[in-house]
């Protein structure tokens, strides 16, 4: 969707003229939209990294330059940006395993203090459930698709499961809407987007989807979870989540935070094996391995979500009283 340029301590990133999925960048004008789009979601959690939009322009001569909007012909514009060291992204402190407790506590309490500003979702709880399952009939449709080779009755079982949770549980997603938990998140947090400072930064938010940006925020925390799990840290995980809860008060039950870890590992599975319409992709067994390895995720939390409703209905019910 983008290029990025370094250029000494700052990065600029340009948007593609492309069209997929839930966006279209083709016009000059949704690009400068959607740059500044960029700039303002971004400045929640990294205000010293997201610094402008500046235009791309052409000069008398014919070639490119920064320039100011109003002198020269504008061709594209650009977010500028302050360049972040790759080695302390939190992707590279947890392949190098140098990642710590504390610094996930301080990811945490970040998060927990940044839900609090955001926007609550503008919709019913009928159009929150839809969008529920809406997104696990879209996984199974693309995850199903023959030549990708993956266990279709696999992942059919899976989002039976997921579109039973939502069924059977449609009170308890509803007063997560109504007690104001859904929110314009972030919408992509994933470890390669989290700068390790002192706070924390994260960057890179999801711009091109109002609509996928409305999530339970303990969805968001739960998929950063799900990701340090993936990359060989489940204990970081689980510290970010408890952390989390007790820093915002949350108290949500642990099937649903199952519940939705389960349903985006199955949403990355479909990222991962989309990659496979791509033909420069196509002989690549990188994406049905990582597709793989989300499919295996989804059934864990899947599997864990059921544990612990039964857990939960075990322990309401009434105790036979021991006679002597």
């Amino acid at each position: 969707m983008s290029w990025v340029f370094i250029a000494g301590d700052h990065a600029y990133k340009l948007k593609k003229p492309v069209r997929k999925d839930r966006l279209d960048f083709r016009s000059l004008s949704a690009r400068h939209f959607y740059c500044l789009e960029e700039l303002r979601l971004n400045r929640r959690l990294a205000p010293d990294v997201y610094i402008d939009v500046v235009p791309l322009c052409e000069d008398a001569g014919g070639g490119l330059r920064l320039g100011q909007h109003g002198r020269d012909r504008v061709v594209d514009w650009l977010v500028k940006m302050k360049a972040l060291p790759a080695q302390k992204m939190l992707d590279a402190a947890l392949h190098d395993r140098t990642a710590t407790q504390d610094q996930m506590k301080a990811i945490a309490r970040c998060l927990a203090d940044f839900h609090t500003t955001c926007g609550v979702a503008p919709f019913g709880a009928a159009a929150y459930r839809a969008l529920l399952r809406r997104e696990i009939d879209e996984c199974e449709r693309e995850l199903s698709i023959p030549r990708w080779h993956l266990a279709a009755g696999t992942v059919q079982a899976l989002c039976r499961a997921q579109r039973h949770f939502v069924e059977r549980n449609a009170a308890l997603l509803d007063v997560r809407l109504a007690a104001g938990r859904v929110v314009e998140a972030h919408g992509d947090l994933r470890p390669e987007h989290v700068y390790l400072g002192e706070p924390p930064a994260i960057i890179d938010a999801l711009e091109f989807s109002a609509e996928l940006r409305m999530q339970d925020a303990i969805d968001e925390v739960g998929f950063l979870a799900l990701e340090c799990e993936r990359l060989g840290a489940p204990v970081l995980g689980e510290t970010l989540i408890g952390s989390y809860l007790g820093f915002s008060g949350d108290a949500v039950p642990r099937a649903l935070i199952e519940f939705h870890q389960s349903c985006r590992a199955m949403s990355r599975a479909r990222l991962a094996i989309a990659h496979l319409h791509e033909e420069k992709y196509r002989d690549s067994p990188k994406w049905r391995r990582r597709a793989q390895q989300y499919l295996d995720l989804a059934a864990g939390h899947m599997a864990a979500c059921k544990r612990n409703i039964a857990m939960q209905r075990e322990s309401k019910q009434p105790r036979k009283r021991e006679v002597a």
